[in-house]
C-alpha cells in the first residue's frame, strides 16, 4: 500500500537535490506533489513530467518562498489546483559562506529571509488550511549545522537553529488540531553541489562519519516520509538527526 495515498504535499525548493529526493519518493508512494522553483525552469518541467509518471498529479510554480505575498499567493493556486494541502515540506535554502569578520550584511539578511522567513511564510499560509482539515504534517529542513554551529557559517547555523525553534512552537500551538510540525537535520549530504567539491576532502568528510559514508537525498527523503505519513501520527515537535551519526 502506498504510505501517501491522495495526499497533497507542497515542497518548497525540489528542482534538485533533497527537494527533487523527496518529490520523487513522495510520487512513489502516491503523493500528489506541488513544488516550487526559482529560476530552473527546465529542471522543473522535466521533474513535473517525471513525476506524473508515477500516475499522480503534479505541478511546479514559480515562487519566491523569501516573500510573504508569493507564499499565500502559492497556497492559493494549489488549493485550487488540488483541493488540499496534507503536508507542507520547507526545503527551500541556501549558503552564503563566509567568516564573520568577513560576511556582508546582505550575506547574513539574504541567508535569513531564504532560509528562515520562508518557513514563517509557508506554514503561515497553509496554517488555515490545515486548522480547517483538522489535520496536516509540517517537516522544516534544519542542518546538521543549525545544531552544533560551524565556522564560516554564522549565518546558515542561525537560519537553521531557528527554524528549529520556530518549529517546536509551532508544534505547542497546533497540536491540539492534530497538526504536527517536525524538523529533520541533514548532515552531509551527497547531491549534484557536493559532486563539484574536491574528491580529498568529500573523503575527510565520509571518514569522519560514523557510518563512513555521505548520505544520499533518499534517506533524507524517507525520512520526510515517515513523518508526513500516517506512520507518525504521535509524533511532534521532534528533531530527527539524519547524519550517518555525525552527532553521536
Amino acid at each position: 500500500m502506498n504510505l501517501l495515498q491522495n495526499k497533497t504535499v507542497i515542497i518548497t525548493g525540489a528542482t534538485r537535490g533533497i527537494g527533487k529526493g523527496i518529490a520523487q519518493v513522495f510520487a512513489k508512494q502516491g503523493a500528489n506533489v506541488a513544488f516550487t522553483y526559482s529560476s530552473s525552469v527546465e529542471a522543473a518541467i522535466a521533474l513535473e513530467k517525471e513525476l506524473i509518471t508515477f500516475g499522480v498529479k503534479a505541478k511546479a510554480y514559480q515562487s519566491n518562498a523569501a516573500s510573504y505575498e508569493q507564499a499565500q499567493e502559492l497556497v492559493k493556486d494549489v488549493l485550487e489546483t488540488f483541493g488540499s494541502i496534507d503536508v507542507l515540506i520547507n526545503n527551500a535554502g541556501i549558503t552564503k559562506d563566509n567568516l564573520l569578520m568577513r560576511m556582508k550584511e546582505e550575506d547574513f539578511d539574504q541567508v535569513i529571509e531564504v532560509n528562515l522567513k520562508s518557513v514563517f511564510n509557508m506554514t503561515k499560509a497553509v496554517q488555515k488550511t490545515m486548522l480547517k482539515q483538522r489535520k496536516g504534517s509540517i517537516i522544516n529542513m534544519s542542518s546538521v549545522v543549525g545544531v552544533k554551529g560551524n565556522a564560516g557559517q554564522a549565518n546558515y547555523a542561525a537560519s537553521k537553529a531557528g527554524i528549529i525553534g520556530f518549529s517546536k512552537s509551532v508544534a505547542l500551538e497546533l497540536g491540539s488540531r492534530n497538526i504536527r510540525c517536525n524538523v529533520i537535520a541533514p548532515g552531509f549530504i551527497e547531491t549534484e553541489m557536493t559532486g563539484k567539491l574536491d574528491e580529498k576532502v568529500v573523503d575527510e568528510w565520509r571518514k569522519a562519519i560514523p557510518l563512513k559514508r555521505g548520505g544520499s537525498p533518499e534517506d533524507i527523503a524517507n525520512s520526510c516520509l515517515f513523518l508526513a505519513s500516517d506512520l507518525s501520527t504521535y509524533i511532534t515537535g521532534q528533531v530527527l538527526h539524519v547524519d550517518g551519526g555525525m552527532l553521536t
